[in-house]
């Protein structure tokens, strides 16, 4: 059957802090529940709508860059030897961040034909529900340091300069390809086996029981009820009793690995993870099992924020991945140890199923200035 939209109106405004949006959201059996860039895509009573998010930025403006960063960027320059002038910048806003604006900045240097390229991340506002900035800050120049991820430049008040990688960002069918996902494998490996500074306790537990807090205050008692927010401690008590046990391996989680996240140099075959704003210890099940959940994702489409479990590895692919993890530092892994892996993935895919769903209740009611730009009628 062929779906056609007609367009009906446009309308656009901002929702206040008192528009309920979960009254809209009780009608459908999509909530968007996982993000993939600033725009939502939901269907309520046979009609289409489209959302965009706006990020709000710390008195970043689009089409000026403030002085410090200029400052910043001339003094980089200075430092690589090249002729900066900033009426021939070249400014390309990169699309796919969330809680960032993420800029493309690059300059003419001394060679013909080869710019000075540079990546600018603008921080958001709102943010500080879900992650630490500062933590956020911290974990970057660390990785920065230690030479996982893009070097860290410099920082100004709204954000910090990183440096340009070139690679291309992956899309959701590189996830299923064999050779790709073993260098996924080695390279989710490596990450949680860095030795990142501070606490080392699992952060999944109690910053699930502070989104479902917040959660709750932001719900009227008919929505807390609606949406069973008044049982989920009871489950969030459970699955952490039920999971932790002394056999769980704790390491350094990115907790956000879905494909957008990830880099491939095609050339040196090389991959490197970014976007370290969930990153955390937590135990390694739950990041493979947050993993395995995107590969249903594709937030390229009309309907990004509705995963495809058709798509699901399997459990042959499942095991293929958990024994290129396992054995990615030289180690002859069992099938025993695998299945014991494979095991506790799966029951970890509750918790991130709860994870991720907190945090879309959070989004829709937070960031009120979402707001519908494009209504469709479903014919």
């Amino acid at each position: 059957m062929t779906v056609t939209y007609n367009y009906i109106s446009i309308y656009r405004g901002e929702f206040s802090s008192t528009f309920n949006v979960l009254a809209l959201l009780k009608f459908n059996s999509h909530l968007p529940i996982k993000k993939s860039s600033t725009t939502f895509i939901f269907y309520l009573k046979g009609k289409l709508f489209l959302f965009f998010m706006a990020v709000k930025t710390n008195g970043f403006v689009e089409g000026s860059l403030p002085d410090e960063l200029m400052n910043l960027l001339l003094n980089l320059a200075s430092e690589w030897g090249d002729v900066f002038d900033s009426s021939n910048l070249k400014v390309i806003h990169l699309s796919g961040a969330m809680t960032n604006e993420i800029y493309q900045i690059s300059w003419p240097t001394k060679m013909e034909n080869l710019p000075r390229t540079v990546l600018i991340r603008i921080y958001g506002e709102g943010v500080e529900l879900f992650f630490d900035r500062d933590e956020e800050i911290r974990t970057f120049k660390c990785m920065s340091t230690h030479g996982h991820g893009p070097k860290l430049l410099g920082q100004f008040k709204e954000g910090r300069v990183e440096e340009f990688i070139h690679a291309r960002t992956l899309s959701a069918s590189d996830l299923r390809d064999p050779e790709i996902s073993a260098l996924i494998a080695a390279k989710m490996k490596e990450f949680h086996y860095l030795d990142m500074p501070g606490s080392k306790n699992v952060v999944l537990w109690d910053r699930m029981r502070n989104w479902l807090s917040e959660a709750k205050s932001l719900c009227s008692l008919e929505h807390v009820k609606e949406f069973h927010l008044d049982k989920l401690g009871t489950e969030i008590d459970s699955l952490e009793k039920a999971l932790s046990g002394h056999h769980q391996q704790i390491g350094f989680c990115h907790n956000d690995l879905q494909y957008g996240n990830i880099m491939i140099d095609d050339k040196a075959k090389s991959i490197t993870l970014i976007d370290y704003e969930y990153a955390s210890y937590n135990p390694i099940a739950y990041d493979l099992a947050n993993h395995f959940c995107e590969m249903a994702a594709n937030y390229h489409t009309e309907k990004p924020h509705i995963l495809d479990y058709s798509k699901y590895p399997d459990q042959e692919e499942r095991l293929r991945f958990i024994h290129k993890y396992l054995g990615s530092t030289g180690h002859q892994s069992s099938d025993a140890e695998a299945k014991q892996l494979a095991d506790d993935i799966e029951k970890f895919t509750l918790a991130n199923h709860i994870f991720w769903g907190l945090w879309g209740l959070i989004s829709v009611i937070v960031f009120h200035f979402i707001f519908p730009s494009v209504l469709f009628m479903c014919k």
